[in-house]
């Protein structure tokens, strides 16, 4: 991913908008579905998602003089969103999640290359593995969504407890 347009605040910027959304995105699938499994998975990468923040939080104040994080509404880095509603399918907003995992993957990879201390850039390395291990983790639970989903079209409440 190329990286060279943009300026370090706008990248960190970027960085941690998108690990906020991707906690809101996560903690609200968890909320929706009635999958135990998949609801700890998602309450799991949530929380990934949270330190992550924390960290480029605390990286964005150390590279740019500290004060407040402030997001702006939209970056000039393009990674994807995922466009979620209340309506849309999971296996829809997974397969969205996947793909901006793994355009993060690309990112952070990215990122890396452009801080001189090792510290930093191997952090960032160690961020890149993460999502690539998010991914994997969504795309194994992607079919069993998917057959949950067809399931629950013929049998609702199919997972509904005593």
């Amino acid at each position: 991913m190329d990286l060279s347009g943009y300026t370090l605040e706008d990248l960190l910027l970027a960085a941690i908008k998108s690990e906020v959304e991707s906690e809101r995105i996560y903690s609200s699938l968890a909320g929706r579905v009635g999958n135990f499994f998949l609801k700890d998975r998602l309450n799991f990468l949530a929380g990934e998602e949270r330190r992550h923040r924390a960290y480029l939080e605390e990286l964005y104040r150390k590279k740019t003089g500290g004060g407040d994080v402030v997001l702006p509404e939209r970056t000039p880095v393009p990674l994807p969103s995922v466009k979620y509603s209340d309506e849309a399918a999971v296996s829809s907003i997974v397969e969205q999640a996947m793909a901006a995992e793994e355009a993060a993957r690309d990112f952070y990879l990215s990122l890396s290359e452009l801080f001189d201390d090792r510290k930093t850039s191997e952090m960032l390395k160690a961020l890149s593995r993460m999502e690539e291990g998010h991914y994997r983790l969504l795309e194994a639970e992607l079919e069993n969504i998917r057959t949950l989903e067809e399931y629950e079209e013929g049998w609702p409440m199919m997972h509904a407890g005593p």
